[in-house]
């Protein structure tokens, strides 16, 4: 599978496998925040709310980096 990445300044989309995205993703870490909320006639019946940090883990006990 591969995704389309908008690297921005108007150059064209660059096509990366999606495991190459979410390698890329979890170096920087990335932030996921959401809300859904389900009602009917204005009375809310359902609320889903979504915070998330989703990042590597590095052992800086061990003193070893990770390959």
């Amino acid at each position: 599978m591969t995704a389309a990445l908008d690297t921005g300044g108007g150059r064209p989309l660059e096509r990366i496998a999606l495991v190459d995205l979410l390698d890329r993703l979890l170096a920087g870490g990335v932030v996921i925040a959401g809300d859904l909320v389900i009602s009917v006639s204005g009375v809310d019946l359902v609320r889903v709310s979504l915070r998330a940090l989703i990042t590597t883990v590095l052992d800086e006990a061990s003193g070893e980096e990770a390959p």
